[in-house]
């Protein structure tokens, strides 16, 4: 079955199951290296690679963040293990292909741990989480360093893959560190009053979408850059707002429904009263 199947109720083990290791861990790993066994595994787990997996690990990781908005500890476990199969899956390939192996994985991360937290595991001090911040960053430079990247731009390194707001996030944050950035959030104010200006101008001349999608994407940028001076972790904002718009737009729906109607047949303006009648209810 491929990591990427939906939760269902437990299917029987096969008798060959009962010669996997019991230790949790040894078991998962026999068990991913099973259904890359080219004789006895999996059709579809041994046609995989890095890079079609890559979007299902994506999409696992997703759904632990999904699972901790919802505080359900239950699906948190289902969805911590669904991640850790795609390290072990991941694993599995490189070891397959005489890269490294899953053990190689966990002592690297371990011994990383372990030089970047000098205070907890040497001698160093580091009072607060600021400072162990900046040691962070420093201890990480050292690592790059050590792997022969030498000058590199501040801006390296920070993944594409990343979700567009947490990537505007950590761009602007390492460009803060060397002194591009206001020290306040009221220069960020009018800078989305300024861009969203910029964006009005091309409305009103009918601008092509290549430029509407140019200026649209200078607002999103700089809204980025205010929940970040105001402390608030955009992702983490927009995803709570459509919590809360699905929240509201159900409260439409469950009410039109009850009148024996859709939205699609109701007016704006009476979808509009309903959905202040359902913020209202928030607060009750």
């Amino acid at each position: 079955m491929s990591s990427s199947a939906k939760k269902s109720a437990p299917l029987k083990p096969k008798p060959a199951a009962a010669g996997l290791p019991a230790e949790p861990m040894a078991r998962l790993r026999a068990v991913m290296a099973w259904l890359r066994d080219p004789e006895r595994g999996c059709p579809w787990d041994l046609e995989q690679n890095f890079a079609t997996i890559a979007p299902y690990t994506l999409e696992e990781a997703y759904e632990v963040a999904d699972a901790i908005a919802r505080n359900d500890l239950d699906d948190l476990r289902e969805e911590l293990g669904d991640l850790l199969l795609q390290v072990v899956y991941h694993a599995q390939m490189a070891h397959e292909a005489g890269a490294f192996d899953f053990d190689a994985v966990a002592r690297t991360i371990a011994d990383k741990m372990i030089a970047r937290h000098p205070h907890v595991f040497g001698a160093a001090s580091i009072a607060s989480a600021e400072q162990q911040t900046q040691s962070w960053e420093a201890q990480k430079a050292a690592e790059r360093a050590a792997k022969g990247i030498k000058n590199g731009g501040t801006l390296d390194g920070i993944a594409l893959a990343l979700p567009a707001l947490m990537r505007a996030e950590k761009l602007q944050k390492r460009a803060a560190r060397v002194g591009f950035d206001w020290g306040h959030a009221e220069p960020v104010l009018n800078k989305i009053q300024e861009e969203i200006a910029e964006l009005r101008q091309e409305l009103a001349v009918n601008a092509p979408q290549d430029r509407l999608t140019d200026e649209l994407g200078d607002v999103l940028f700089a809204v980025v850059n205010l929940a970040r001076h105001c402390k608030v972790d955009a992702e983490t904002a927009l995803r709570a707002t459509n919590a809360k718009f699905e929240q509201r737009f159900r409260f439409i729906e469950e009410a039109l429904a009850a009148r024996g109607r859709k939205p699609a047949d109701a007016s704006l303006d009476e979808m509009e009263t309903l959905w202040l009648e359902a913020k209202k209810a928030e607060r009750s």
